[in-house]
């Protein structure tokens, strides 16, 4: 015998029916399955009437010996039992996000970094914080921003300024470019190059949409350099571009982080220092103003501001 449904507004069951519900069906007997809920049977009882009414089916018969599930019952005892799965899946997933470095961090870095620094990063995410699910994502900064700004990325890992509205900056350091020159350069060794020394030199430069590019050009405008003096772009990445200076066609600027992976590539460089103060560019990490785990990401910049001392940077604090 069906039981009819309230009529008017519907209402939803509830998870204390819901849970009397699977109760009774596993064990198929009203004080058993109380016990097994921590409920009273009275309550257990009245939670799997009131079920009923609001479901407008009957989902047990009742006798004076057992309890038995009627067809209905059988068909929406699964679903209950994977209603109730997902509720607990539900909790364990909101109770692992309170907890800090935990779940998945989508760290955006610009090629002139990831090769290194993601080392540093990666090392201390593995030490420190190995249940976060860092995945990193390498490009230019328009991308990283945009990225940033529609939620596809957590936090960014970047050079700046960056001058945009509603990012967050957590500078980590400070690090002076050097003078990347064929061998048998004037330049080479020297640890006293005044900027002006860029304006007339054979500068190669990366790609356009680069930032580095735009850093570079930035110094050689403070150092006097004109608009028609040569600049060749040439190179993707640091790496051709290193090459293309050992091939003799110019000279270019690398920053110290940058300098041991690069340079040891081969063995037709040489490298210059300038006189101070040496230009420069600053790194941090970017999040969202306002971001939800904007405490994390604060704890984990200081965590890799000592991750990083060991690096030829000067650190921020």
């Amino acid at each position: 015998m069906a039981v009819p449904a309230t009529p008017g507004k519907p209402r939803q069951p509830s998870l204390s029916q819901l849970r009397a519900f699977a109760a009774v069906a596993e064990h198929l007997h009203f004080r058993d399955a109380a016990a097994a809920i921590g409920m009273s049977q009275p309550a257990l009882s009245g939670a799997v009437a009131a079920l009923e009414e609001t479901l407008g089916v009957q989902l047990l018969e009742r006798t004076t010996r057992k309890v038995l599930l009627s067809p209905a019952g059988e068909r929406l005892a699964a679903r209950a039992r994977t209603v109730l799965e997902a509720v607990g899946e539900l909790m364990e997933e909101a109770e692992a996000a309170r907890a800090p470095f935990t779940g998945v961090l989508r760290l955006g870095v610009i090629p002139t970094v990831a090769p290194y620094l993601l080392p540093t990063v990666l090392r201390l995410v593995h030490q420190h914080y190995p249940d976060l699910d860092l995945q990193v994502y390498e490009e230019q900064t328009a991308s990283l921003l945009d990225g940033l700004a529609h939620g596809r990325l957590d936090l960014l890992l970047l050079a700046v300024p960056l001058g945009a509205p509603g990012v967050v900056e957590l500078p980590l350091f400070d690090e002076d470019f050097v003078l990347v020159m064929p061998q048998d350069h004037w330049l080479g060794g020297r640890s006293d190059i005044p900027r002006d020394a860029l304006r007339e030199l054979d500068l190669l430069l990366l790609d356009e949409g680069h930032c580095l590019r735009d850093q570079a050009l930035d110094i050689c405008r403070e150092a006097g350099r004109t608009e028609g003096a040569p600049v060749t772009t040439s190179a993707a990445g640091l790496a051709t571009l290193v090459q293309l200076v050992a091939g003799g066609l110019g000279v270019t600027l690398l920053p110290r982080t940058a300098l041991r992976v690069e340079t040891g590539r081969g063995d037709h460089l040489t490298t210059g220092w300038f006189a101070d103060p040496a230009p420069s560019r600053r790194i941090a990490l970017a999040m969202r103003a306002g971001a939800a785990r904007a405490e994390e990401f604060e704890t984990f910049a200081s965590a890799l501001r000592d991750a990083l001392r060991p690096l030829p940077v000067r650190i921020t604090s």
